[in-house]
């Protein structure tokens, strides 16, 4: 029996992104038993330890670590490594899976070498930036009212920006000056304007301003002061409150239209940016 086998038989994937087709990683909430789970990573690994403290043993590469994981903790696995993890209790890991393409799409944003750069092995690391990143995919992946592929992009691509920058050998970092032109910006914020409905990616919106997706996410922000995730989000509230100063349009289709999940999702996201409800505003206008 393959070894990849062996781990999907004593483990539970509770949330993975394998359906939400993210760019260019997978993510995954696993569930494990007591048991030791042996798998050959295709991909670049990072596994960070989510659920109850348990002690793991794990064996990669010739290196051996055994200790108390606890909520945060993390490994990071290169391609083309065997591992084996022997779990004495129960517990839960959020693992993300990079895929070659991130990695050389974000290392030629840097000006690195992503022929000559490969991650190094790290049995156990605390490591505040990539934790955060870890938890924030972890509320992705579970919540009801997902924020869509262009926030999971700007996700991939800080993740595998992190990767490069810290656990890999290459060349120096190069500075991104200056932001959008004018003109390619202006292009942007009218493409987002017209698609506001739509589940958009960060692939999709680098491609109306003639950049790579990573290269694209660093100029957006230089130019607008936002992450482009978070100011497609203020568009679609901006849009839900003037309609709803102008008529009466029913809150559940007025939500769909803006680009949210549902009512529920627009009333929260109106609530934090603007500081109103729907029925506040409405209240307020009249």
């Amino acid at each position: 029996m393959a070894m990849q086998d062996r781990l999907e038989m004593k483990s539970a994937a509770r949330e993975t992104s394998r359906q939400r087709f993210w760019t260019g990683f997978v993510a995954t909430i696993c569930d494990t038993g007591i048991g030791t789970y042996e798998t050959l990573n295709l991909d670049t690994s990072v596994t960070m330890h989510v659920g109850a403290p348990a002690p793991v043993t794990t064996r990669c590469g010739g290196a051996f670590a055994h200790r108390l994981q606890v909520p945060g903790d993390l490994k990071i696995f290169p391609s083309g490594y065997s591992r084996a993890l022997e779990m004495e209790r129960p517990t839960t890991h959020l693992l993300l899976n990079v895929a070659p393409s991130l990695l050389s799409s974000a290392a030629q944003e840097m000006g690195v070498d992503a022929e000559r750069t490969s991650i190094e092995l790290h049995l156990h690391v605390r490591d505040p930036q990539l934790e955060h990143i870890g938890w924030a995919v972890k509320a992705e992946l579970e919540t009801d009212e997902p924020l869509g592929r262009l926030y999971s992009d700007s996700l991939g691509l800080a993740l595998a920006a992190h990767l490069l920058r810290r656990y890999a050998r290459a060349s120096p970092v190069r500075r991104i000056v200056g932001g959008l032109s004018k003109c390619r910006l202006q292009r942007v914020k009218e493409y987002i304007n017209e698609h506001l409905a739509e589940d958009l990616t960060l692939a999709e919106l680098a491609e109306v301003a003639s950049a790579s997706p990573s290269h694209f996410k660093a100029l957006f922000k230089q130019s607008v002061g936002l992450p482009v995730h978070q100011y497609v989000v203020r568009c679609r509230v901006e849009f839900a409150m003037e309609r709803l100063l102008m008529d009466d349009p029913p809150l559940s289709d007025l939500a769909l239209q803006a680009g949210f999940a549902n009512a529920s999702h627009l009333a929260r996201w109106m609530r934090r940016i603007a500081g109103v409800t729907p029925s506040v505003l409405k209240r307020n206008a009249d």
